[in-house]
């Protein structure tokens, strides 16, 4: 079971500072405290995006998935998403009915905050398992989030997700499709239990790039393959490993594309690649008691 969390230093491996993140058009975010954290820690985030928002996800291979993994496993099959809810300080794993009516009724207070249907609001839940998740603290910050969107809320978002984190995870690229540019802003979560597959991991990625969702879902699963399910810390796996990425379309000034693998993609491919594997290598970095980074290159096999 997960410790809870506790005060500790800064990893020595961490980056200087948190990366320069411009705002990805189409992504607005909040964060904030509803209490459980204590000492009014920030604790959740919030992100409305726009309404025509495509998404795709990969999921923990854990038989004992959470509440919220299971709600957007479901989710994701509609293809859109129009917001996002992460808490911190309570995973919602292992907490029987009550866990899935905690997330029944953070949705539904989110769609009710951006008038949409439940079925496109995604969630995620990090920290302490076993243990019920008092949702009607976040369904009660949300309106005060909701007047507190800004398109700039990147490191305060990354800090609101964190646990046993030491520092907040962003990364942010610009990537050319056809001449046109669009960003690529990520932020992730995770500094225990990072194998096999994401485990113990969070990580949201948001674009402006106009892609279907299937196109989305096979740049994602080919993105992470080489990213987050290529690290290890401890060997453990987690019930709540997440990754959403999220295409708001909000830059449509490009071709649209139908397959992958079209050339057409490639820079964007890579950019999204950079960004992931930047996460990923932050994640590593801050390791419960990591003191070295080791990268392992393979040639020949």
């Amino acid at each position: 079971m997960s410790s809870k969390p506790t005060e500790t230093a800064t990893s020595p491996l961490a980056p200087r500072s948190f990366p320069e993140m411009p705002g990805v058009e189409g992504v607005l975010l909040a964060a904030g405290a509803c209490g459980l954290k204590k000492n009014d820690k920030s604790d959740l985030m919030f992100v409305e995006l726009a309404k025509e928002t495509t998404v795709a996800g990969v999921f923990t291979q854990s038989l004992t998935a959470s509440a919220p993994v299971q709600w957007s496993r479901k989710a994701l099959k509609g293809g859109q998403a129009r917001g996002l809810v992460v808490n911190s300080a309570g995973a919602n794993v292992f907490t029987g009915p009550q866990g899935m009516e905690a997330v029944e009724g953070t949705v539904e207070a989110a769609a009710d905050q951006l008038s949409c249907r439940p079925s496109k609001i995604f969630v995620a839940s990090t920290g302490v398992i076993g243990e019920p998740l008092a949702f009607e603290k976040i369904v009660s910050a949300l309106p005060g989030l909701n007047s507190d969107f800004s398109p700039l809320a990147w490191k305060g978002s990354a800090e609101a997700i964190m646990t046993t984190d030491t520092f907040p995870k962003g990364a942010s690229r610009k990537a050319d499709i056809g001449g046109v540019d669009v960003m690529i802003n990520g932020i992730a979560k995770g500094s225990g239990m990072i194998h096999p597959n994401m485990a113990t991991m969070l990580a949201f990625v948001f674009t402006d790039a106009a892609l279907p969702a299937s196109v989305l879902q096979t740049l994602l699963a080919e993105s992470v393959e080489t990213s987050f399910n290529a690290i290890t810390i401890d060997s453990d796996t987690s019930t709540s490993d997440t990754v959403l990425l999220f295409a708001t379309g909000s830059c449509q000034n490009h071709r649209p594309f139908t397959n992958a693998e079209d050339a057409g993609l490639d820079d964007f491919k890579d950019k999204l690649s950079q960004v992931m594997t930047d996460l990923a290598h932050q994640v590593v970095r801050d390791g419960e008691g990591a003191s070295k980074f080791i990268t392992v290159s393979i040639g020949g096999a």
